[in-house]
């Protein structure tokens, strides 16, 4: 099914539906009316899901997780290959990082078309960016494009310095994460668990004191296993 009725969607987001209601009614929430009763796109929920991530409490994060058993096994370093991690960023501005970006994914043989992966991030960053004020940024497509991986890819670069990105309050940015998914569902529950992971300031510390890109996988894995 591509729509979800209003208990559905509170499932989704481990909210009430009550609430989710109020917001559907002012206009808050991507939905229409059918004999009555809100019916939402998961096309359209999965947007504003995105578009919405930043404000997103941790427990809202967490619901978008499937279970609490896929929950406690780390994610992320299952989609970012070792050699898609480069600690010696170069790129200069927020184009050349998503250039730069797509072709640290390119390293995994994964990405089939990389044009318009690159093509497709550029636009999600032009509609808002995904630059967050504590110095990191997760461009990703806003959903899966058909024909462009063999499978879904998480690529890490690391500037030495902080570069504009657009990111609020004219942050600097220097931690950037490439996600790209071959599953809407998959899709989202990274970028949740990147979310959460990024907000901790100690992972932050520990991305940018990494030495080598195994240190980039364990820590990554150790701080999930501690959200858990």
């Amino acid at each position: 099914m591509d729509t979800m009725d209003l208990q559905e969607l509170a499932s989704l987001l481990g909210r009430d539906a009550r609430e989710l209601g109020k917001l559907a009614n002012r206009g808050h929430l991507p939905g229409r009316k059918v004999g009555g009763e809100w019916r939402f796109s998961k096309a359209e929920i999965h947007r504003w899901l995105e578009q919405e991530m930043n404000r997103l409490s941790d427990q809202e994060l967490r619901s978008l997780e499937p279970s609490r058993n896929e929950e406690s096994e780390p994610l992320l370093s299952t989609l970012m290959p070792a050699e898609c991690i480069d600690l010696n960023f170069p790129a200069r501005t927020r184009n050349s990082a998503l250039r730069e970006l797509v072709k640290l994914a390119e390293r995994s043989h994964r990405v089939w078309d990389p044009e318009a992966i690159l093509e497709a991030i550029i636009v999600r960053e032009e509609n808002g960016s995904t630059a967050h004020e504590e110095g990191f940024a997760i461009p990703h497509p806003h959903r899966r494009i058909p024909n462009t991986l063999g499978e879904s890819v998480l690529a890490f670069g690391r500037a030495s310095s902080g570069i504009p990105f657009n990111g609020p309050h004219g942050s600097l940015t220097d931690l950037f994460f490439l996600h790209c998914c071959t599953e809407d569902r998959l899709h989202l529950r990274a970028l949740a668990r990147l979310a959460l992971v990024l907000r901790q300031e100690k992972a932050r510390t520990a991305l940018r004191a990494a030495l080598t890109p195994a240190d980039v996988i364990a820590i990554l894995d150790d701080i999930e296993r501690e959200l858990a």
